[in-house]
C-alpha cells in the first residue's frame, strides 16, 4: 500500500539593516525591525494563517487518516512569537490534533553542518529543546537547513540521537534508484533517509498556478492518480516544500487550498494513506544505503550548495563567520549568542550568489550580490571585534578554552565550599542558638574575560622576571 508523507517548513529571514563601515565599533543593533515585522505578519496574513487552518480542518475532518510534517526554524518562530502570535496558536491547534509531527532543523536555519560540529550540535540541541518546551514533543526525525545532507552530516544526525532525516531525492545522487523507497545513512545504517520526489513538490509548489504548464489546471484527482499509477513496490513518496508556497508561490485565488483540502478524498479513493516521517521510518524497511559524499540541498536545478558557497564572496564570508566558532561557542552573553544565529542564517549568503538560475531572487535591501557582501562584511566586522573584546585575541582557542575550563572548576568549587559553610552554620546554630553567626565570606563574582586577562598578564610578568 502506497503512502503519501507530507511535508511543510516554516522559515522566516532576519533582515539586516543598512550598515556602514562607520558603524563599526559604535553600533552593535543590526536588524531592520521594520522590515521584519512587516515581512512576517504579511506571510502570515497571506499564507501561514489560511494554509494551517486548512491543515487543522483536514486533520479533524479526516479523523486521523490525514497527516502532516512541519519544521520550523528558531528564528523563524521567534518572529513569530513577537509580530504573528496567531499563527503559534494554530501550530498549537495543529499539534492538538495528534495528526502532526514536529521535526527538528538547526535554530539559526544555517550552514554550521558544513562548518563547525561542535555549533551544528548546540543549533540543533537549541532547536530541539524549543520544540519540546513549545509543544511536549521530543523529535525524533531531523531536517536540516534547505535539506543539505552528506554522509559525514548523517553521521553526526545519528549520533545526536535521531531516528531519520529527511533530504532530496537528486538525480545525480540517486541515478537509476527511485526516489519512493526508504533508505539509510552510509556511515549509520541506523539512520533512515527519506527523500524528496522533487518533481510531485515542485508540481504543487512551483508550477500549480502556471498556465504555460503543458498539466495547467491541475486538479487532485488527476495528481493522486500520477502517484497510483507507480510501480506497485514503490511505497513511499515524499512531498516536501515550504509552508509560504501555499498563499504566496501559489496565490490563494490559485484554489490551491481547494486542491489540497481534495487529496485526502482523492488518496482514499485509491487506497492511498498519509504518513508522518516517525511513521514511515516504524513500518517500512530500508532497500539500501545512500552514499552522498558531497552535500546536496533541494536548490536549484544542481542541488548542491553552490547557492550559498558558489563564488570567492560567499566563501570568504563564510570562513571569515566560522573562524570565531570556537569562541562564540565558549561564550555566555546572550546577545553574542543571539546575534551568532541571526548571522549563520543561510539566506546572508545566498543574497550573494552571483549564478544565473532564470528565478528572480528577492534581495531585499541589497542591489547586488556585491552589495549585500559589503553589508554582511560590515556587520561581521563589528561583531567579530565585540567577540573578541571579550577574550583576548592573541591566545588561541585551545588555550582560551583551558584556562575557562578552570575557570568555571573554581567556580563551583567555591559554590560547593560555601554550601558546606550553610551546613555548618545550621549546626552551629543548633548547638549554641545565642552564640552570633559565623560571618559568612563574601561570594566571588565569576567573570569569564577578566579572569582570562588577569592570569595572561600574571604569565608575562614570570616570563620578565
Amino acid at each position: 500500500m502506497k503512502t503519501i508523507c507530507l511535508y511543510f517548513e516554516i522559515h522566516q529571514i532576519i533582515h539586516l539593516k543598512r550598515y556602514r563601515c562607520f558603524d563599526i565599533g559604535r553600533d552593535h543593533y543590526y536588524y531592520d525591525d521594520y522590515e521584519n515585522e512587516r515581512s512576517i505578519t504579511d506571510i502570515a496574513e497571506r499564507s501561514y494563517i489560511p494554509s494551517l487552518t486548512t491543515l487543522i480542518e483536514m486533520a479533524k475532518v479526516n479523523n486521523g487518516a490525514f497527516k502532516v510534517a512541519l519544521s520550523l526554524s528558531g528564528v523563524g518562530l521567534e518572529q513569530l512569537e513577537i509580530y504573528a502570535p496567531r499563527v503559534v496558536e494554530l501550530l498549537h491547534e495543529l499539534n492538538d490534533t495528534g495528526c502532526c509531527e514536529f521535526l527538528c532543523e538547526p535554530y539559526s536555519h544555517g550552514l554550521s553542518s558544513l562548518a563547525n560540529e561542535e555549533c551544528f550540535r548546540e543549533d540543533v540541541e537549541r532547536m530541539r529543546v524549543k520544540i519540546k518546551q513549545m509543544f511536549g514533543k521530543d523529535p525524533k526525525v531531523f531536517r536540516n537547513s534547505s535539506l543539505i545532507y552528506s554522509n559525514e552530516i548523517g553521521a553526526m544526525v545519528a549520533d545526536m540521537g535521531f531516528k531519520g532525516m529527511l533530504t532530496e531525492g537528486a538525480k545525480h545522487v540517486l541515478g537509476w534508484k527511485s526516489p519512493h523507497y526508504l533508505y539509510h545513512c552510509a556511515y549509520n545504517n541506523k539512520l533512515k533517509l527519506l527523500l524528496r520526489d522533487f518533481k510531485l513538490s515542485d508540481d504543487i509548489s512551483l508550477r500549480f498556478n502556471n498556465p504555460d504548464w503543458s498539466e495547467y489546471p491541475l486538479f487532485a484527482d488527476r495528481y493522486i492518480g500520477w502517484i497510483d499509477e507507480l510501480p506497485e513496490e514503490e511505497q513511499v513518496i515524499n512531498i516536501f516544500m515550504e509552508l509560504s508556497a501555499l498563499g504566496i508561490s501559489q496565490p490563494l485565488s490559485s484554489n490551491i487550498l481547494e486542491f489540497l483540502k481534495a487529496l485526502p478524498a482523492c488518496a482514499k479513493e485509491k487506497g492511498i494513506t498519509f504518513s508522518t516521517p516517525s511513521e514511515v521510518i516504524a513500518k517500512l524497511k530500508s532497500v539500501d544505503q545512500l552514499d552522498v559524499h558531497y552535500p546536496m540541498s533541494w536548490v536549484d536545478e544542481e542541488r548542491d550548495i553552490s547557492c550559498w558557497l558558489g563564488n570567492v564572496m560567499q566563501r570568504e564570508a563564510f570562513d571569515k563567520l566560522y573562524s570565531v566558532a570556537e569562541r562564540v561557542h565558549l561564550c555566555t552573553d546572550r546577545r553574542i549568542k543571539q546575534d551568532w544565529s541571526y548571522m549563520q542564517a543561510s539566506n546572508n549568503f545566498r543574497f550573494m550568489t552571483t549564478k544565473n538560475t532564470g528565478i528572480w531572487l528577492n534581495r531585499g535591501i541589497y542591489d547586488s550580490p556585491f552589495d549585500a557582501f559589503t553589508n554582511y562584511m560590515n556587520i561581521l566586522g563589528d561583531f567579530i571585534s565585540r567577540v573578541n573584546s571579550l577574550y583576548p585575541v592573541e591566545m588561541d582557542n585551545e588555550e582560551l578554552n583551558a584556562l575557562l575550563t578552570t575557570i568555571k572548576n573554581q567556580g563551583e568549587e567555591l559554590e560547593v565550599l560555601h554550601k558546606e559553610i550553610d551546613k555548618l552554620q545550621a549546626k552551629l546554630a543548633k548547638v549554641s542558638p545565642k552564640s552570633e553567626p559565623v560571618k559568612k565570606e563574601p561570594a566571588v563574582k565569576k567573570s569569564a574575560a577578566k579572569p582570562v586577562a588577569a592570569k595572561k598578564t600574571a604569565a608575562k610578568k614570570t616570563k620578565k622576571a
